[in-house]
């Protein structure tokens, strides 16, 4: 997009020589916290743990109503790998609320769904 010989900066400059390109710095910090978080094994690892969280709960509507029964102001929210505030909004529903989301896990592993117990497993282990 900002490309010096075909992108924005290109045309701009083609229609007035004299303007200058200023990247935005908002975007230039959100690409450098995403590489930053794609990069650290410890933010892999950790990411990972809440995608999966994600995952669990969203992939059937049952779980995804014991999780709102059970966390009633922040709900979770799926990774994206573009924007760093996805990962802060997925953040806040488990420090905010965590002890409410362990017992929803805990209800899960409660019901005797195999395939949510083999997720759940993979949580856990992390």
């Amino acid at each position: 997009m900002k490309g010096k010989n075909q992108g924005v900066q290109r045309r701009l400059l083609d229609i007035n020589p004299r303007a200058l390109y200023m990247p935005c710095a908002c975007h230039s910090l959100n690409l450098t916290l995403c590489d930053m978080a794609n990069l650290c094994g410890k933010a892999i690892s950790f990411f990972g743990i809440v995608q999966r969280i994600y995952v669990l709960f969203s992939s059937s509507t049952k779980r995804w109503k014991v999780l709102l029964d059970h966390v009633p102001s922040f709900t979770l929210k799926s990774l994206s790998n573009t924007r760093w505030e996805s990962r802060i909004k997925s953040i806040k529903a488990i420090r905010f609320q965590a002890p409410q989301l362990r017992s929803a896990l805990l209800e899960l592993s409660k019901s005797g769904d195999d395939a949510m117990e083999k997720a759940m497993q993979k949580i856990y282990m992390m």
